[in-house]
């Protein structure tokens, strides 16, 4: 069965250190990204923040907090999604990663000059200067990750 697109979405910020951890996408959209997912038929945006990160890498949260907010032009996988509304939340996480092996190819701590290397790539990409056949097999930052990273200045 085809899913619609409830046009909603979370992001997860998780530091350790000066360490974020970030996913490598399994499915599309491809490249590095913060856990994340729809809304789905979650109650609110906290808890599905609370189970996506739980889903994709294992981990409980302790506290979230609100970082940003807003309409993005983004693709997903389903019907007619082509834009979100994302709520993007600073979690204190508790346990160990223990990753999806079905949502991600692997999930680590990423150093800022480690991420400012994912997002080099993904202007490139942007700029059409990496095909999509190479992009997929050796991605940067998901575009609309890359976008959340300049405007909460982390890139």
């Amino acid at each position: 069965m085809t899913k619609i697109c409830d046009h909603t979405s979370v992001g997860i910020l998780v530091w350790k250190n000066d360490n974020l951890l970030l996913i490598e996408r399994a499915k599309f959209p491809f490249g590095f990204a913060v856990p994340a997912g729809h809304v789905d038929g979650d109650s609110s945006y906290e808890e599905s923040a609370k189970r996506e990160l739980q889903e994709e890498v294992g981990l409980g949260t302790k506290e979230l907090k609100l970082v940003a907010e807003g309409r993005k032009e983004n693709p997903c996988r389903r019907q007619d999604g082509t834009w979100h509304h994302w709520e993007i939340y600073q979690a204190t996480a508790i346990g160990d990663i223990n990753r999806s092996k079905d949502e991600t190819k692997r999930a680590d701590w990423y150093s800022k000059d480690q991420i400012k290397e994912l997002g080099n790539r993904t202007e490139k990409y942007n700029n059409k200067e990496i095909s999509e056949e190479e992009w997929t097999k050796s991605p940067g930052l998901e575009p609309v990750m890359y976008e959340w990273f300049k405007e909460l200045k982390i890139l």
